[in-house]
């Protein structure tokens, strides 16, 4: 009897596309996320861009109104009343709220990245370590008992001697590859002096996103680094991570210098053996601090005092195995000399972009700096 033998046939189906079902919260809560960023964590600004855009596309309905969803935040946590500067109440938002604009910020800059287990920084070198390669060698004596890989080892063995009877000697053992584990320490030097928001750009919100990213990416995949953010204007200040949402530009000159010595004080109480310092910013520098107290500035052209100055930083840095990646948001042939030429000083890196592309390219430089030991 002839088994029937069934036509089946493969390719694409085509259907109607299903929008995703989002509830009316989730909606209204990602357009906010975006909103008080912009509005450095001002509540009231954001719920008034929200209204405004909700009147021109219609984003609620008479069952679910702005109302509703600040009402829904308050029950969720995400907001809550407090004391304004100026005495008055108000509401503002909460730490769970600052998680999840951090969160957001990571999602669309550098992906939805899958968490993995609690990391290290991996060097380029092989030898006694704790991560594995998936390559192997020869055993020799003195390589870790706990390195030998038995099943590679077992294989030789019935290559070498035949399946017939089980015989493995010290030539047929070898052991896996493994990647000694390093941790990083980082400082991420941000530029609020006032050119971040001139023309027309608003600089300073990237910036801060790609700080806001860069934070939860390192709190919650690699724990065991350090992430210390500081801003610099006339003078250099550290923020706390809670600080970001709430970031924002003042009168300020451009003080490089003072950042990047707060970025070596910092980074001298690291134990870490490998430190870097990221530093974003659009403008020259213009001001110094000194000794007396008082500021020098120049916002024409470049000062050649000032950029002696940031010279002398960057050749300090080197000195002490720091190296530093400079963003330059900003393209005009002469800051890109001074980038250059300061870049040399310390033997680091620099990259010559708009805001396009920033977060993706300090991930991309932050994980290549995982995987090598930085050396003077």
């Amino acid at each position: 009897m002839k088994k029937k033998v069934e036509n089946i046939r493969s390719g694409f189906i085509f259907k109607t596309f299903e929008e995703e079902n989002i509830s009316p919260f989730d909606k209204l809560f990602e357009i906010f996320k975006e909103l008080i960023t912009h509005t450095s964590g001002d509540f009231d600004e954001a719920i008034d861009w929200l209204r405004n855009l909700d009147e021109e596309y219609k984003l609620t309905t008479s069952e679910y109104t702005i109302d509703d969803f600040i009402e829904d935040l308050k029950k969720k946590g995400y907001i809550r009343e407090e004391i304004k500067p100026d005495g008055k109440g108000g509401m503002g938002i909460t730490a769970k709220t600052e998680r999840a604009i951090r969160q957001q910020a990571l999602n669309q800059i550098f992906g939805k990245i899958k968490r993995s287990g609690s990391g290290n920084h991996s060097t380029k070198h092989q030898g006694l370590g704790d991560e594995h390669t998936g390559e192997f060698k020869e055993f020799h004596y003195g390589d870790s008992l706990d390195r030998i890989s038995m099943t590679e080892s077992l294989k030789n063995a019935q290559i070498n001697h035949g399946a017939g009877e089980f015989k493995m000697t010290e030539d047929d053992l070898v052991v896996e590859e493994t990647h000694h584990k390093s941790q990083m320490s980082t400082v991420l030097m941000i530029d609020i002096s006032h050119s971040m928001i001139l023309y027309g750009e608003d600089r300073i919100t990237p910036a801060k996103k790609v700080a806001m990213a860069l934070a939860e990416l390192i709190t919650t995949r690699y724990p065991k680094d350090t992430l210390d953010i500081l801003v610099f204007g006339n003078d250099a200040w550290a923020i706390s991570i809670g600080d970001l949402p709430y970031l924002n530009v003042g009168p300020y000159h451009t003080n490089t210098v003072a950042g990047l010595q707060l970025a070596m004080d910092l980074l001298r109480r690291k134990r870490n053996t490998n430190k870097q310092i990221f530093m974003i910013t659009d403008g020259k520098p213009s001001c110094i601090r000194e000794r007396d107290g008082t500021y020098y500035k120049n916002s024409v052209g470049l000062d050649p005092y000032i950029i002696e100055k940031c010279y002398n930083a960057a050749s300090q840095a080197r000195k002490l195995h720091i190296p530093i990646t400079t963003f330059m948001i900003a393209q005009d042939p002469y800051l890109e000399r001074f980038v250059r030429e300061f870049t040399q000083a310390n033997h680091g890196k620099a990259f010559f972009t708009g805001l396009k592309g920033l977060g993706e390219m300090i991930f991309e430089d932050y994980e290549n700096n995982r995987k090598k030991k930085i050396r003077g």
